[in-house]
């Protein structure tokens, strides 16, 4: 039986998380599954074995954690992500309630109405920084408020949420700075967002009130916050801050939505594929597993490169090319099978009312400046500075 490719690449340098595509494809052409010996992880490179992984999660589990560092995954034991069913089941059965469709149905005109008043007054303008002026918006002004924390939270929720992500890959420096940051949201979490101090309405409490009525344990309520925190913020506003990048970059394909408004649903579909903000999680094999050919023994850590395997060429012909009449729905970004992203929807209606909106009103857009995100869990621009031609 052949042996398993193997790569010394390392994906958590500054230069791998500005841009990982060269590496990608390297490990894509290696084979269906190479091991990563800086870090002793089986990656899967290509896009059938990690929609297959993601669908057997029995043999691909997460209940020892879907990060890179152990001490990590420890630390992180139980949470929603980090779980598998039946407790994955009953803990996203209650964080998805307010995400349901007749509960977006009902939130949909304020986010439409947020949007508007967004778009007005930043196209008005004819400039802005993409970032922090458009793409937060609707978390920070609609979501933050949903979920109901304490004002102290409220304030630090994306700050909070970089950290989390930043502890996904390795224990290298920019791990070791969120460290404290992640264990001031954890205390948070267990002392201040807690039954009286919080929203009665909102999503956080009603955690405490599915466990008051023995849905969910009690103790599982503090890391749950973490489900509400960190996928709510920064993978929408990343997604976000994408897709105006990309279509600054494609104007022909601006073109072609403005004239066409019902490609919104591919166009969000086709940025998430081309520009993943989530590149990857990791898994732990339950038992001896072959994959393309070659074996892996039980309790090996499995690296699901979803970033990679969305710009698989044996899947979507000409991978790197931004295309929204591809209609790339059966993408990765969202994850697939049992912890697929119980908030995708939501952010499919916040990236959705603003591209309506701006396709209203905008012509062309320009870049002036881009920096890029440098975390160990996310990938996508800091900064985006546009300038805008309105339509006539």
């Amino acid at each position: 039986m052949p042996a398993i490719p193997v790569s010394d690449v390392d994906l958590y340098t500054t230069e791998a998380r500005i841009d990982p595509y060269e590496i990608y494809a390297g490990l894509r052409a290696l084979g269906p599954v190479v091991h990563l010996s800086r870090y002793d992880l089986y990656a899967l490179p290509r896009y059938d074995e990690v929609r297959a992984a993601l669908l057997d999660w029995p043999t691909f589990s997460s209940a020892r954690g879907v990060f890179v560092d152990p001490d990590v995954n420890d630390a992180l034991s139980g949470i929603t992500l980090c779980s598998d069913p039946p407790e994955h089941t009953a803990m996203r059965s209650v964080l998805g309630r307010p995400l349901r469709p007749g509960d977006l149905r009902e939130l949909t005109p304020r986010i439409e109405a947020e949007a508007d008043r967004v778009v007005e007054r930043l196209v008005g303008r004819g400039a802005f920084e993409v970032v922090t002026e458009l793409a937060e918006h609707l978390p920070m002004t609609v979501v933050s408020d949903l979920v109901g924390l304490p004002d102290r939270g409220r304030a630090k929720m994306l700050e909070w949420a970089a950290a989390v992500w930043d502890t996904q890959g390795p224990a290298d420096d920019r791990a070791a700075a969120a460290g404290p940051i992640v264990a001031d949201f954890l205390e948070f979490a267990a002392n201040d967002a807690v039954p009286g101090r919080l929203d009665p309405q909102g999503w956080a409490a009603r955690l405490y009130a599915a466990a008051d009525r023995g849905e969910i344990p009690r103790e599982k309520c503090p890391g749950m916050m973490l489900d509400y925190v960190v996928p709510s913020l920064d993978t929408t506003i990343l997604a976000i801050t994408g897709l105006i990048a990309l279509f600054a970059e494609h104007p022909e394909q601006w073109d072609l939505l403005r004239a066409d408004r019902s490609l919104i649903p591919h166009a969000i579909n086709e940025s998430l594929r081309v520009e993943s903000p989530v590149p990857q999680f990791s898994r732990v094999l339950t038992e001896d597993h072959e994959i393309g050919g070659f074996p892996l023994a039980a309790g090996s850590r499995v690296a699901l490169l979803f970033a990679c395997a969305n710009r698989d060429e044996r899947h979507y012909p000409h991978p790197a090319r931004f295309d929204i009449t591809r209609r790339p729905s059966d993408h990765l970004a969202f994850g697939h099978g049992e912890h697929v992203c119980v908030g995708m929807n939501l952010a499919r209606l916040e990236m959705g009312a603003l591209l309506e909106r701006l396709a209203e009103r905008v012509a062309r857009f320009e870049i002036r400046e881009r920096r890029p995100m440098i975390n160990n869990g996310l990938r996508g621009l800091e900064r985006l500075d546009v300038t805008v031609e309105t339509a006539s």
